[in-house]
């Protein structure tokens, strides 16, 4: 019994160190320069997405429309379709962290009641921004979640092959990646 519980310590000592080496070759996430927050605002399409828990509902039409409110901060209404045509929609508050010019933000979707609790706050950082505001790369520092979005429902091939090949070098693994039904 000593035994088997000595070997099970060391695989996990292995499986830990080579995670670790691993996640030590990928450079620390960093965001883009600035954001022009009024010109963030309006609708996003999303094109492709890391998948997670909160999306499983959305079959197609998945949207993010952001209002800048007069506190300062950003309305945000996520929206798609279900796979029975019905439309899904959660509404969030999100605020930059740092200067007026950050691309980091916090977004919540939990009431704002809650909001004090610092868990119900997640990492939204713009990691890739087109200079005219037409596409969108969307992450958080552990690389967990990832979106690509663009402000028409289709991107040009060529640019999102492109992101690819950036994400790539950022350490994402696009394997993960699905691309998002119109």
């Amino acid at each position: 019994m000593r035994r088997g519980s000595a070997g099970g310590l060391v695989l996990a000592l292995i499986c830990g160190t080579a995670l670790s080496l691993a996640l030590a070759e990928r450079p620390p996430l960093k965001t883009v320069p600035s954001v022009d927050v009024p010109r963030y605002m309006g609708t996003w399409y999303e094109i492709a997405k890391y998948p997670n828990g909160f999306q499983k509902p959305c079959a197609s039409s998945t949207q993010a429309t952001y209002s800048l409110q007069p506190n300062g901060q950003v309305q945000v209404l996520n929206r798609c379709k279900t796979d029975k045509g019905e439309w899904r929609e959660a509404l969030g508050a999100a605020r930059q962290i740092g200067a007026a010019n950050s691309a980091q933000l916090k977004v919540r979707f939990a009431p704002e009641w809650l909001s004090f609790i610092p868990l119900v706050w997640g990492d939204y950082w713009i990691i890739e921004l087109d200079p005219d505001y037409q596409w969108v790369v969307v992450s958080e520092p552990q690389r967990e979640y990832l979106w690509i979005l663009s402000r028409s429902p289709q991107l040009p091939a060529a640019t999102y092959q492109a992101l690819l090949g950036k994400l790539d070098k950022l350490g994402f693994d696009l394997k993960r990646l699905e691309t998002s039904p119109p």
